[in-house]
């Protein structure tokens, strides 16, 4: 009898701080397979395995052998002006998660918004993808992540609580009003408006997990992965 085992590569990635799994969804079009951590429930979060844990206890205690990589994308508040706002005190857990990220030995990925303290960051923006949203962020990485220079400026910004006008982005932030077009203009279809003002556009994952694929394997092995179709 033929051995029909699949000796397909599974390279596996831990999305920590996942949400609903926007960042998760662009690794698994990479070719990954995610694992997400959230400390709080998320029923419709998109990936395989879910682990709902703090995200720092939880790397603190992975086994590195289980996973091939990381991605972190710690809560963004406390480097945006919503810090300012109601006097909150947000927490500042990039430091942290850092370290942690340091000790397992595996390549990582660091996620934020401008203005956090993160180390020789490249940034994505969605016209870099042909998304009608602006949407920059930050990526740290201890492994080489090649992206190209951004030419166009970013489109005008709609403002806050109607829809984007031709030639206008969408803000897809608080209490935006056209959940149809925050999705469309994220590539998010699954999210509610809640989830989506904190998620990440998948086409910012999906090109970084191309790259990162072909550095955690050889030629032969990551061009035998089949990657999820672009509109899964």
């Amino acid at each position: 009898m033929t051995d029909q085992t699949d000796t397909t590569p599974r390279v596996r990635l831990l999305d920590l701080f996942c949400g609903a799994g926007g960042c998760t969804k662009g690794y698994q079009r990479a070719g990954f397979t995610v694992t997400g951590v959230d400390l709080n429930p998320q029923p419709n979060y998109i990936g395989g395995k879910f682990h709902r844990a703090d995200a720092l206890d939880f790397l603190a205690n992975i086994d590195p052998d289980d996973y091939d990589a990381i991605h972190a994308s710690p809560p963004c508040q406390a480097y945006t002006r919503a810090r300012k706002l109601q006097n909150n005190d947000h927490p500042e857990l990039l430091d942290d998660t850092r370290e942690l990220l340091v000790q397992t030995g595996l390549p990582y990925v660091i996620e934020n918004v401008k203005g956090a303290p993160l180390i020789a960051p490249v940034m994505l923006e969605g016209q870099m993808f042909g998304l009608n949203t602006h949407r920059p962020r930050l990526f740290e990485t201890n492994w080489p992540l090649t992206v190209p220079t951004l030419v166009p400026p970013p489109p005008r910004q709609a403002k806050m609580g109607r829809p984007p006008k031709p030639g206008e982005a969408i803000q897809v932030v608080g209490h935006f009003s056209d959940i149809k077009a925050a999705r469309e203009a994220m590539g998010i279809w699954w999210m509610t408006a809640k989830e989506l003002a904190q998620a990440i556009p998948p086409a910012y994952t999906a090109f970084i997990g191309d790259q990162l694929i072909r550095y955690i394997l050889d030629e032969s092995e990551w061009e035998s992965i089949p990657a999820y179709a672009a509109g899964e």
